[in-house]
């Protein structure tokens, strides 16, 4: 499910990465508008293109989820600038937190971003995402959490920003919404997909008024270990992911087969 993007020996080479790293990236939109998790025209999903240059592929402000195709997405520098002719605009601005995670991450080739429902109400709750079940366990101890200090208009926020992430795949902006990164854009959207679940269901647990049931310390970490494929077991699965993202783009054929033009 990880990656590693190096510069292409051939321009022909380079135009045939840039077009897979496209589609792939087309599919996740097109994936997380299927799973409901945008907000109008609005977050963004960014994957850094290889070679020196620092180029990333980025929405067309304007565009909704669903109308994002490999074509159409715009390749911009670190500052959100396009690099090359586009008939769309680009939002700079959504690129802050964007620019600051690609710049300090090397490992984060795509970073996305949400604003859904249960993301934001987790992100609103002073203990966080808590341990309550198996999806949620994946980022135990895995978490980072950024406190909210307006629209992320300003660039003196990216150093705190950066510094709430550390190391981890995921970070909850508080009062804001969830965002994951990943080594590919698949890597991005399968540790969202799994957040907002845990998200989903820790909202919905809490709905019933009765007291949460959380597993001691040393199981979260654990489970959490195994999830990762840190631990020591009986049993492995070291293709799991890889499966759920070969059927994820099955499902993106059938329902938007659109999305690689």
């Amino acid at each position: 499910m990880t990656e590693t993007l190096t510069t292409p020996a051939t321009a022909t080479e380079a135009a045939a990465e840039e077009l897979r790293l496209r589609r792939e990236l087309a599919a996740v939109y097109r994936l997380v508008a299927h799973y409901r998790m945008t907000d109008l025209i609005f977050t963004h999903i960014s994957q850094r293109l290889p070679g020196p240059e620092n180029h990333f592929l980025i929405n067309p402000y304007g565009l909704m989820f669903e109308e994002i195709t490999a074509s159409n997405l715009v390749k911009i520098d670190l500052d959100g600038n396009p690099v090359e002719p586009t008939p769309h605009p680009v939002n700079p601005a959504g690129f802050v937190i964007h620019s600051a995670i690609h710049k300090a991450r090397t490992d984060a080739h795509c970073v996305l971003h949400t604003h859904t429902k249960a993301g934001c109400a987790v992100a609103a709750q002073q203990g966080g995402l808590l341990p309550l079940n198996q999806m949620s366990m994946e980022f135990h101890n895995r978490l980072g959490y950024h406190d909210y200090e307006g629209v992320a208009l300003n660039l003196d926020e990216q150093e705190r920003l950066v510094a709430d992430l550390g190391g981890h795949p995921a970070l909850v902006l508080r009062n804001h919404g969830l965002l994951t990164v990943g080594e590919s854009a698949a890597q991005a959207f399968l540790r969202m997909y799994y957040l907002e679940k845990a998200c989903e269901i820790q909202v919905t647990a809490q709905a019933g008024g009765t007291p949460l049931v959380l597993p001691p310390e040393q199981v979260c970490e654990y489970t959490a270990q195994q999830l990762a494929g840190e631990a020591t077991a009986d049993f492995q699965d070291d293709i799991a992911y890889d499966l759920a993202w070969s059927a994820l783009l099955r499902l993106v054929e059938r329902i938007a087969p659109d999305y690689k033009d």
